[in-house]
């Protein structure tokens, strides 16, 4: 099967539908060591639209089913289970574009409350300048205060290749095209995720499918 090549210890995820969406209580996911990440522009559910994550033991840890569309304006970013972690929404009637996604952060009975405030917000800009790259503005809500981080989603040369850098200018991920030890590719919707120490996954992650939805992979 298709998977296999893109990860070859995957896990198979349980049959769910449409419209069974639960959600769950989550913490920050990061790690104090470099990540990487398989990302497969697709879903496991009757190969359809969407965006399956692996991590480097070939676990399953995310997943975007979109079904029989692509290029919805809300999309549930999911565990292995079908738990909803996040919610990203196209906000509409804005000229360049602008995202928001909300992080569920508490008990599944709080659901509303948790999308009453955006989590990340992601800004579109366009540049009129040949040879002069498209970027991402993002805003990042934080727990403990009022503050927000920001960051800048820059693109790179390839068809979907891409660097999340912090306000500092460093990057905290990239994303590539994924390639055997051989240096052969895998196939455009087949990338590498790398993630930096004490960075967030699910945000990234959640970038990353804000990304595909921009360029309509998913």
């Amino acid at each position: 099967m298709a998977h296999k090549k893109v990860h070859p210890n995957h896990q198979e995820p349980p049959s769910c539908t449409n419209s069974s969406h639960q959600y769950c209580m989550i913490t920050t996911t990061s790690s104090s060591e470099k990540e990487i990440f398989t990302i497969w522009m697709k879903s496991l559910v009757m190969n359809s639209n969407g965006c399956t994550v692996f991590d480097s033991n070939g676990r399953v840890i995310y997943r975007v089913d979109n079904y029989d569309s692509k290029g919805r304006e809300e999309v549930h970013l999911m565990d292995l289970k079908g738990n909803t972690l996040s919610t990203i929404i196209k906000k509409k009637f804005r000229l360049f574009g602008r995202w928001e996604g909300f992080r569920f952060n508490s008990s599944a009975n709080n659901y509303v409350e948790s999308m009453k405030t955006p989590w990340f917000q992601v800004r579109k800009h366009c540049t009129i300048l040949k040879g002069k790259p498209q970027y991402c503005e993002v805003k990042v809500s934080t727990d403990h205060d009022q503050q927000q981080n920001k960051y800048k989603i820059e693109r790179l040369e390839g068809k979907f290749t891409f660097r999340i850098v912090d306000q500092e200018g460093c990057a905290v991920a990239e994303v590539k095209q994924k390639q055997t030890s051989s240096g052969v590719g895998l196939g455009d919707d087949v990338l590498t995720l790398v993630v930096e120490p004490n960075v967030d996954h699910l945000l990234v992650v959640g970038l990353l499918i804000v990304c595909g939805l921009i360029k309509r992979k998913l």
